[in-house]
């Protein structure tokens, strides 16, 4: 007896599993889940409806009671009850930006719903979650869902799976069926071998398959039943495995009305109670807290808006969602680790943890090669760029500033930088502030000379500086990832576009004159002439050459036929030109052409820009010209 005691404090009490929804985006993660909190007496509305454009953004959680699971499953549990005190589940971005809150929440769980649109089938985040759950070697049930799209469907809400087949007639039985083969050949290329849940005969062999309907609400006991069986029946040791310190993944930290600064966390190991000791990680490393306040969702609220739904606990065990109140919180880093951190021994090793943690979080920050302009991920050019081919500086000086409210967001904000060949100069969690100001104002490349704000806004102090459409720095913000980058992408086209008509304005281009016949009106000092631009253009204070290379003098005035002065003239434009200079008769004559001189340097740039055809090849011309007496010129 003794012995059983003792084995029973070892192991501790039985948790409830924790359950990560995974797949791609708009297949259907998050319908689920709000599916599940409409079950029961205290259900919550939709999460979905909330999120920004309609997309997960966030990791978020609800915990389903076993009562309410118990009911749900009644018909299909013959009497049974689980064993379990609930369910825990994660629901992770699907978006492709969001490789790692996914692999955060994959990791973090017991076992996983795979979400897929049975008309869809695997698409890339869908194979992207199937590697993570391989790696993490994470038991999951497959949600067919949308089974409401197949030709002929019938749905009933709250009816089984099972019974709604039974109710199909044949031929949307056969449409079925062959959705369910095309996905599982799908599957069996990925190496898993998948069958429909009422099929299997050992789940060590077979990934469970349940079609459903989160629309129409269809099949959720049958997911349901499912994964809790899975979880209890595999995952014995590891839901009693409940001893040791605390750790917890923050998921968001917030302001609450009435609590101060607040964070909401997954705490999937161990124990904590009010006045523990716990370390979080910041901008500027570790740091140490004391818990004030620790709260719970009511029923089955989502965290991530559970408004007053909240009820105080003097202790919380894992697993569980929990909202803890701590001094010091907003300097919190939404997405790492929180330990326990009573014992000297817990704090040093948390320190350790938390530093490797976000040291990983950086290295995968892009930055560019000041050599070959290669932008990588840091970790990667340290080991390859520096070592390898070009052996170039890290080149982080043009990069943008990037700020996010949690460390997935900025992982995600830097994902798409990197897909743009974009580097980071800067990359911190929290509200725009001075030194992020003065960090972009510090950019030498204007194209880059922005801040990109996920999910998050400036403080007080900075607000008015970036509002202005004079300000030094370009603010792009909001809660939706693509449309930061599109409106970036966008005033980075602009900004291109003005920087490269200033340089033309300034830069000597290609011209062509021909002096007219009888259009002498003054011979010297400045000698005045009337001329047609034959090609290109030609501006007040360039120099001109005659077709030889011989240099004639420089443009003082170019006035038209109306006696306008204008600075410009272009093709096929004949106006008055004052050279300083050259004495009609002496040094040039009617019928001469010239070139606009053009500088070494100015040609150069030209080859960068597009020129027109004649321009073009005026250009050609001067080069071959100059060539012979430099082979090197313009190159």
């Amino acid at each position: 007896m003794a012995e059983e005691i003792e084995e029973e404090v070892v192991r501790g009490e039985n948790r409830q599993p924790i359950v990560s929804v995974l797949g791609h985006v708009d297949h259907g993660k998050t319908s689920v889940l709000d599916l599940v909190r409409s079950i029961g007496s205290e259900r919550q509305a939709s999460v979905m409806d909330r999120e920004a454009g309609g997309i997960t953004q966030h990791i978020g959680a609800t915990e389903v009671p076993a009562d309410v699971l118990n009911d749900t499953c009644a018909a299909m549990l013959g009497g049974k009850n689980f064993k379990s005190p609930g369910l825990l589940f994660i629901d992770t971005p699907g978006h492709h930006s969001f490789v790692s809150l996914r692999n955060r929440g994959g990791s973090v769980a017991d076992i996983a719903i795979l979400v897929i649109d049975i008309m869809e089938g695997l698409q890339p985040q869908t194979i992207e979650s199937l590697n993570t759950l391989k790696e993490t070697k994470t038991p999951f049930v497959i949600a067919a869902n949308k089974v409401d799209r197949i030709h002929g469907w019938t749905c009933e809400r709250g009816r089984s799976f099972m019974q709604s087949l039974k109710d199909q007639r044949e031929d949307v039985v056969s449409l079925f069926e062959d959705r369910y083969w095309k996905i599982l050949g799908q599957f069996s290329e990925h190496g898993f071998n998948i069958e429909r849940y009422d099929k299997i005969r050992d789940f060590t062999q077979n990934v469970a398959v349940v079609p459903m309907s989160a629309k129409e609400g269809e099949g959720l006991q049958d997911l349901l039943a499912v994964s809790v069986g899975l979880a209890e029946r595999f995952l014995e040791d590891r839901l009693t495995d409940t001893i040791g310190p605390a750790e917890g993944t923050v998921l968001e930290m917030r302001d609450e009305i009435g609590m101060g600064k607040t964070i909401d966390v997954i705490l999937y190991r161990g124990s904590l109670k009010i006045g523990d000791n716990i370390m979080l990680a910041s901008n500027d490393g570790p740091f140490s807290t004391h818990i004030k306040g620790l709260k719970r969702p009511k029923g089955m609220s989502e965290m991530r808006d559970a408004g007053k739904r909240w009820v105080n606990f003097p202790d919380v065990q894992a697993a569980c969602g929990v909202k803890i109140v701590a001094p010091k919180l907003e300097q919190a880093i939404a997405g790492t680790t929180l330990y326990l951190a009573n014992t000297e021994e817990q704090i040093e090793n948390s320190k350790k943890a938390i530093q490797e943690e976000w040291r990983t979080i950086y290295d995968k920050m892009p930055i560019m090669c000041s050599v070959c302009e290669k932008v990588s991920p840091r970790v990667e050019f340290i080991e390859n760029c520096q070592k390898g081919t070009c052996k170039g500086a890290i080149e982080e000086k043009n990069g943008v500033v990037i700020k996010a409210d949690t460390v997935g967001g900025l992982e995600a904000l830097a994902f798409e930088l990197f897909k743009l060949k974009i580097p980071v100069r800067q990359a911190s969690v929290g509200p725009v502030n001075k030194k992020d100001i003065l960090m972009a104002k510090s950019i030498k490349d204007p194209l880059n000379r922005a801040i990109l704000g996920f999910s998050t806004k400036p403080n007080n102090e900075v607000a008015d500086e970036l509002k202005g459409d004079d300000s030094e720095i370009k603010f792009f913000n909001g809660s939706i990832i693509y449309h930061i980058l599109d409106s970036f992408e966008e005033w980075r086209e602009q900004t291109k576009a003005d920087i490269e008509a200033e340089q033309r304005e300034s830069l000597v281009y290609p011209g062509r004159l021909l002096y007219l016949k009888d259009h002498t009106f003054r011979a010297k000092g400045p000698a005045i002439v009337g001329m047609r631009v034959v090609g290109g253009r030609v501006h007040i204070g360039q120099r001109l050459m005659k077709l030889d290379g011989t240099s004639v003098g420089q443009i003082k005035s170019l006035r038209t036929r109306d006696s306008d002065d204008v600075k410009e003239a272009r093709q096929g434009d004949e106006v008055a030109v004052a050279i300083q200079g050259p004495t009609v008769g002496r040094h040039i004559e009617e019928l001469d052409e010239f070139y606009v001189d053009v500088p070494e340097k100015h040609a150069k740039r030209l080859k960068k820009i597009e020129l027109t055809t004649v321009e073009q090849e005026i250009l050609d011309e001067l080069i071959r010209l100059h060539r012979k007496d430099n082979h090197f010129w313009g190159r």
